[in-house]
């Protein structure tokens, strides 16, 4: 039985349209069953209806800063869906404590930055301003702190001394695109184990793997 996903999403879902190419293969081991904005206006919902997939809209504007209440109409459409893993997708509302620790284990989001490196806004301007000659995006589990949850997959890109947050920005959104779905593969799978605050891989990770930038030797 494949598991059923559900992608929270408040804008563009570019996220969003990568998980749902990969969840086409037979063999993907999680079917995408909703795609839920915040926002009516979400270009993403309109993507995702043209892929087939079932949308809903969960205003939270209405519910001002009552979060406990959005979700628990949020819990509900979950509910009514049977989801069982949540994929955020450039999804723009906190999230409590609570309703994070119900899914704790269970719920992926991506950031454009190495993390710890680099959490919250402007991500790829912090890396500029900080000189790093490597950047990219991460993969984590949700916990109450903001971009601080276990990391289950990292991808990175060099950085180029002419690069502005914009083209920055183009480059590792592909790393996004890689990384996000097979990250949801190894959950779906069962391959992921959290031991504490570190999540692993059951087949581990290359141990030969380099990335050396600027390339000079």
């Amino acid at each position: 039985m494949k598991s059923r996903v559900a992608i929270l999403i408040s804008g563009r879902g570019s996220n969003m349209a990568a998980l749902i190419d990969a969840a086409k293969a037979a063999d993907f081991p999680a079917e995408i069953v909703a795609v839920i904005s915040n926002r009516a206006d979400a270009p993403g919902l309109e993507k995702a209806a043209a892929s087939g997939i079932p949308t809903l809209v969960v205003e939270s504007k209405p519910f001002g800063k009552d979060r406990a209440g959005f979700e628990a109409v949020l819990q509900r459409a979950l509910d009514e869906k049977q989801v069982e893993l949540i994929c955020l997708g450039g999804f723009m509302r906190l999230f409590t404590a609570e309703f994070v620790q119900r899914w704790y284990g269970k719920m992926l989001n991506i950031h454009p930055s190495l993390l710890p490196s680099f959490p919250g806004l402007d991500p790829h301007g912090q890396a500029l301003q900080a000189g790093v000659k490597i950047s990219g995006a991460t993969v984590h589990f949700v916990i109450p702190e903001t971009d601080a949850g276990p990391i289950v997959m990292q991808g990175a890109v060099t950085v180029a001394d002419d690069d502005t947050a914009e083209t920055l920005s183009q480059r590792i959104l592909g790393i996004e695109h890689r990384i996000y779905p097979e990250a949801l593969r190894l959950l779906a799978s069962g391959k992921l184990r959290l031991e504490g605050d570190i999540c692993k891989v059951a087949h581990g990770a290359d141990r030969n793997g380099t990335l050396i930038s600027p390339r000079t030797i």
